[in-house]
């Protein structure tokens, strides 16, 4: 049975998926037609139904949870790893709402965690997460909303830290910091859903196997990132919830959902979030 299948080229996920995409392993009879993008695509394609496991943002996820459900494995978590909040020069978060900024999309985690820390800084663009840097050091934006690989580079490049959002999350809530997470269509079952769990499980089993050795899948699709970068990228994105969310995770992932709802982000009843 073939599946589609849709991930970031960030190491991250190149990591996780290379195994499973790329024969490497046993995939118990199902083959993954795979397409990278970057998270905001993957966003949009999920409220669209587009493709049968993907990757997402849990703000995405808050959405269509309708449509899908999170699987136990591949997801990202952390703790000291969530959105950075940067400009060219301090600002005065209490005049957030008057800030030009740019975020990496509407329905990331990103941007739903600024607007639970600060629902007044509403003044947002949708930018590609890697250009957001350039956008902020030309001027163009007061402040942007930074993830992935450019919280290694931003400080390189001038730029200041105004808020760390994930340190925000985690002492408000004393919960893991829920960034994005693999789903899979409703509709084809728990009996299948359990099998590609454990391919999942498997392929990062086998990453971390020839880890710190980095597969050509990985550092060819990572966008002109140095390999220390992508170790750094991978050791902070990767971890035992990435394995199994655990009690942790899931307990995490529920409270992001509470908070939405409390915030009125999201409403109605829900359903469950795991298959």
């Amino acid at each position: 049975m073939k599946l589609t299948l849709g991930f970031s080229p960030c190491p991250n996920d190149t990591f996780i998926f290379d195994a499973m995409v790329n024969g490497k392993i046993d995939t118990m009879g199902l083959t993954f037609d795979f397409v990278m993008e970057d998270v905001a695509t993957l966003n949009q394609w999920a409220e669209q139904g587009k493709l049968d496991i993907t990757k997402l943002s849990y703000s995405s996820f808050l959405h269509t949870v309708h449509n899908y459900a999170l699987l136990h494995s591949g997801s990202a978590l952390g703790e000291g790893v969530g959105p950075l909040l940067i400009a060219n020069e301090q600002l005065d978060m209490n005049k957030s709402d008057s800030f030009k900024i740019a975020i990496p999309g509407f329905n990331t985690t990103a941007n739903l965690l600024l607007s639970l820390a600060y629902p007044q800084a509403r003044n947002k663009t949708e930018l590609v997460f890697s250009e957001i840097e350039a956008a902020v050091l030309s001027g163009e934006y007061d402040a942007g909303l930074i993830i992935h690989e450019s919280r290694f580079t931003y400080q390189k490049k001038g730029l200041k830290k105004l808020v760390d959002l994930g340190d925000w999350w985690e002492k408000e809530t004393n919960a893991a910091i829920p960034l994005g997470g693999i789903v899979m269509r409703r509709s084809l079952g728990k009996e299948l859903c359990t099998p590609v769990d454990k391919i999942i499980k498997a392929s990062l089993a086998y990453s971390w196997q020839y880890y710190p050795s980095l597969a050509p899948f990985i550092t060819e699709n990572a966008q002109e990132m140095e390999e220390d970068v992508m170790r750094q990228h991978i050791n902070l994105y990767v971890n035992s919830y990435s394995t199994d969310l655990g009690e942790k995770g899931r307990n995490a992932i529920s409270t992001l959902f509470n908070k939405a709802k409390a915030g009125g982000l999201i409403s109605g009843e829900l359903p469950g979030i795991f298959y």
